[in-house]
């Protein structure tokens, strides 16, 4: 096989791989958007919060000394699980408040990432000041909340841009939470599967990479199956065409909606994991670029789309892949939005997306 073409076909494999990830993160983002029509800018740190439980729970169970199939299966459903309830919390504490109009919790919330990101940026404070400086904005936020619940006429009803603001609020306050408890120095996630090299008629290509491969076609097509032949499912897209609707049916869309956060955060924690196999190196911070170009991805296919999630993790993966090996890799991040600019130009609703009317 020609030497250039040997090379094109292994970042090929590379963009494929990576590109998977980056969909099951874009998964999370649209499916939200599909039920809510919100975008959870959150979904990021859940994804570096799931890459950190499938690192505490490898060491607990002593996955990273007997590497094997079994401990990687316990540590993939710890670490779900954990993301999974994270997500009901965030969803339950948060944003259903949100929707009922009661804005107290979000204020809460709000002050709080506030105060932890002045924490975040003056790292030598000690424990105690973290949790008071912590504290305090939870206090202000909450009082600040009430004086607004209380005096409405100050408090204009802005629900899609407060529910935005209480999702960065929720984002900041996972990250720097996430510094102070994992702490700023980054981890190396633990070999929980034995890997080894396999030439694939003149490519050499690493057993993780087709792992990695391998379990994220698996989530997908699961996701798939669980949307379109479950109850559950039917529910989920009834509650995405019009949530009025479905509630006067009987569907619990309280129900249905906090189930979609949790999915969708169960999907992050196995795109954490398997960024750990394919890239060792985590940190609180790791959650931030991914989630953007995730939430890129999710846009680029049609925010609302499931394959076109799927479609736009692809090619952002692709397309980063390529670049990096046939231009240069200060580009990398760049791409992203390039891609975004240029598919918003031709299709503003996404290349699987559909231009959906807005009464006013």
């Amino acid at each position: 096989m020609d030497a250039h073409l040997q090379t094109f076909i292994q970042q090929l494999l590379n963009g494929v791989v990576w590109g998977s990830i980056y969909a099951l993160i874009a998964l999370g983002y649209t499916m939200v958007y599909g039920i809510l029509r919100l975008i959870n800018f959150a979904h990021g740190d859940v994804y570096m919060f799931g890459a950190f439980m499938g690192y505490y729970a490898a060491r607990l169970f002593h996955v990273d000394q007997r590497p094997g199939v079994m401990g990687t299966i316990l540590v993939f459903a710890c670490s779900m699980a954990a993301a999974g309830l994270l997500g009901f919390l965030i969803e339950r504490g948060a944003y259903r408040e949100l929707r009922k109009g009661s804005r107290t919790v979000a204020y809460m919330i709000i002050g709080t990432a506030i105060f932890a990101a002045f924490n975040g940026a003056a790292l030598h404070l000690a424990g105690g000041a973290a949790v008071l400086f912590g504290a305090a904005g939870f206090v202000a936020g909450g009082i600040g909340g009430v004086f607004l619940e209380r005096n409405k006429r100050h408090a204009p009803s802005t629900s899609r841009l407060t529910a935005l603001i209480t999702a960065i609020g929720v984002s900041l306050l996972m990250e720097n939470g996430g510094l102070l408890v994992f702490g700023a120095d980054p981890k190396f996630f633990p070999q929980i599967l034995p890997s080894r090299e396999l030439n694939l008629g003149g490519i050499m290509v690493n057993s993780s990479l087709l792992i990695v491969l391998g379990v994220a076609l698996f989530l997908m097509f699961a996701l798939r199956f669980l949307v379109m032949h479950t109850r559950a499912g039917k529910a989920m897209r009834a509650v995405s065409f019009n949530r009025d609707a479905a509630s006067l049916m009987g569907i619990p869309t309280d129900h249905i909606i906090s189930l979609t956060f949790v999915g969708g955060s169960m999907l992050a924690a196995a795109a954490g994991i398997l960024v750990g196999l394919a890239n060792p190196k985590i940190d609180p911070l790791m959650g931030i670029m991914p989630g953007l170009k995730a939430f890129v991805a999710a846009v680029l296919g049609g925010i609302g789309n499931i394959p076109g999630a799927v479609l736009g993790g692809l090619i952002m993966g692709i397309s980063e892949t390529l670049v990096v090996a046939y231009v240069s890799s200060t580009y990398r991040d760049a791409i992203a939005f390039a891609l975004l600019i240029l598919i918003l130009l031709v299709r503003p609703a996404g290349l699987l997306g559909t231009h959906v009317a807005e009464k006013v």
